[in-house]
Parts: C-alpha cells; sequence; structure tokens
C-alpha cells in the first residue's frame, strides 16, 4: 500500500488529487490543511476506509512531525501555499511564510524514509518570460514577486536536499488550472460567476494579455500518470495547457457560453503580478497524458452543467 500525504488537502487542485487517489484502495491518503485558503466542501464527502483528514498547518513544525512521524510515507504532495494574486499581493509577509512549510517537509521527509516529494511551484517563476513557449530548463526566471519567488526557493530546496541527501522531488509549475468548485480568486471562475449572475467582467487593462487554461483532471491525470509509473523523478514538468487566448476573448466565450447579459468593464492594468504573455512547453505534460488536453470550451461546458446539476 502507498502511504500518501497531500499538504493543502482541501485547496482545489489537491483536493482533486486525493479524491482520485483514493478511488484506488491500494492508496492510503492522509491530508492536511489549515483552511487558511482552503475549505472543507473541497475534501471528499462520504467515509473512505483510505482517507484521513487533519487540521494541521503545514508551516508549524509540531503539528507535521507528529503526523509524519506517526504514518511514515511514501510519498509527499506539498502543495499547501497562500494562492490567489489579489491575496498574495495584500500579504506578502504570509506569503513568504511558507518557506518555512518547505523547510518542514523536506525535512521530515529526508528523515522518515520518503520516497519522493511533489511539490507545486508556479508559472509565476518565469516572471515576464523572454521564450516561447515557456521551457522548463531553456527559460530564464525572473520574476520579483514574493509569491514567485517563495516557489523557486522552493524549487532551490528540492534540487538540494535531493543533492545531499538523496531525496527524489517532482517539480510541478501549474499553469492556470480550473474546474469544478474552484474558488472565485481566478480569472475563469470569476468571469463564470460573475456571467451566471449578470454582472460586468472586469478586465485589468486592454485585456489582449494572455493565458492558457488546464482542466483540472487533465493536471490530475499527469500527476497520477507521474507517480504510479515513476515518470521525470527529480526533474520540473510544466503542467498547462499550450493554447494561448486572451483574457479578452476570454471573458467573450464566458458570456457567449452562458448567454449572459454580462457587459465587459475595463480597469487600469495592474502595476505588478500580470504578465503580459504565458505559454508553457507542455512536452513532459502530454507525454504523461498520451493524449491532447481538453479544449477549453468544452471544460467550460462541463462546469455549467456541473453548476445547473446543483441548481437542479
Amino acid at each position: 500500500m502507498r502511504r500518501i500525504l497531500i499538504t493543502g488537502a482541501a485547496g482545489f487542485i489537491p483536493s482533486s488529487l486525493a479524491k482520485r487517489l483514493i478511488q484506488d484502495q491500494q492508496n492510503y491518503v492522509v491530508g492536511i490543511d489549515n483552511f487558511l485558503t482552503g475549505t472543507s466542501l473541497n475534501l471528499p464527502s462520504r467515509p473512505n476506509r483510505n482517507f484521513s483528514f487533519i487540521k494541521a498547518d503545514a508551516n508549524n513544525y509540531h503539528d507535521l512531525s507528529a503526523i509524519m512521524l506517526a504514518n511514515r510515507f511514501d510519498f509527499v504532495f506539498h502543495y499547501a501555499a497562500i494562492v490567489g494574486v489579489k491575496r498574495t499581493l495584500e500579504n506578502p509577509l504570509s506569503v513568504l511564510d511558507d518557506i518555512k512549510g518547505i523547510q518542514n517537509v523536506l525535512h521530515l521527509s529526508k528523515s522518515t524514509g520518503v520516497e519522493r516529494v511533489f511539490f507545486s511551484s508556479s508559472s509565476e517563476v518565469y516572471g515576464e518570460p523572454v521564450e516561447f513557449p515557456q521551457n522548463e530548463l531553456t527559460t530564464p526566471l525572473n520574476s520579483k514577486l514574493p509569491y514567485a519567488i517563495v516557489k523557486n526557493v522552493g524549487e532551490a530546496f528540492l534540487k538540494s536536499y535531493s543533492l545531499e541527501h538523496g531525496l527524489n522531488y517532482t517539480i510541478f509549475r501549474f499553469f492556470n488550472t480550473y474546474g469544478p468548485n474552484q474558488s472565485t480568486d481566478f480569472v475563469l471562475s470569476k468571469f463564470i460567476n460573475s456571467a451566471l449572475k449578470g454582472e460586468e467582467l472586469t478586465l485589468y487593462g486592454d485585456g489582449l494579455q494572455t493565458r492558457t487554461f488546464c482542466h483540472v483532471e487533465d493536471n490530475i491525470d499527469a500527476t497520477i500518470s507521474c507517480l504510479y509509473n515513476n515518470e521525470y523523478v527529480n526533474e520540473i514538468l510544466n503542467l498547462g495547457s499550450n493554447k494561448e487566448i486572451t483574457i479578452r476573448y476570454l471573458a467573450e466565450m464566458v458570456i457567449a457560453l452562458t448567454n449572459s447579459k454580462s457587459r465587459i468593464s475595463f480597469q487600469p492594468a495592474l502595476l505588478e503580478g500580470d504578465m503580459r504573455r504565458r505559454c508553457p512547453d507542455n512536452t513532459k505534460m502530454r507525454n504523461l497524458l498520451k493524449r491532447e488536453l481538453r479544449p477549453l470550451e468544452d471544460g467550460i461546458k462541463s462546469i455549467l452543467d456541473e453548476i445547473a446539476k446543483k441548481d437542479g
């Protein structure tokens, strides 16, 4: 049996990962979260013999050590972090505090015999990119924002622990993952929520900045493949779509798909944190999936279907 720890388990992506992992009875999953940004509504809704949740803070060494020493995990997914552009810009010291969590996880993983640590990094580490598509090895990392700096520091810690202690790792750089139950801290879920209410969809600047959008199931499929097939050990992977779209076109697409009467409003460009262009080289991800990623329009329709079922 694989014993697996997921930090930040009440968050959007890690909770989706937990739900998938516990479908396999060969996995025993422990999730921890302090509910700073996650919600208990994301956790598995029914009792599972192969899932346990503990309210705990990965940044607190006492909390984490008690859990890791008691369970002796085979794999750790360290996904706990303060997320969301607005929240991370407004709380830079809290963001920097996440470095403690990274150190705690790695020290305890080294000491308790963990086979591999999976770390949720971010496309933010690239900053304003100078190369397209953004490649894990060749594109310089030049962001100066606290959130991106912490992710970059985390990547350096993983590489250092591997070199000095032989602790294996895989680093995932996430690019705009979306799906059902995502909080409205993120652009696509915010647009859908506003459009369904008939409210304005707010764009910053001219709306021509580009992003790519990856459905959470594609993210999880690639992650599970990486774990089960022992792929990309001690490597970095971009997890995201390579289909660029402007934020303005995204807003127009959401309005059309929701049959909304919402209008688009424009606000002054953000002073920081809103990079002009973002597009990953996702060759490694596609190698894991052995297929193309889900088209964005199809993914948005699936979210709307889920919302319709709930409203039922």
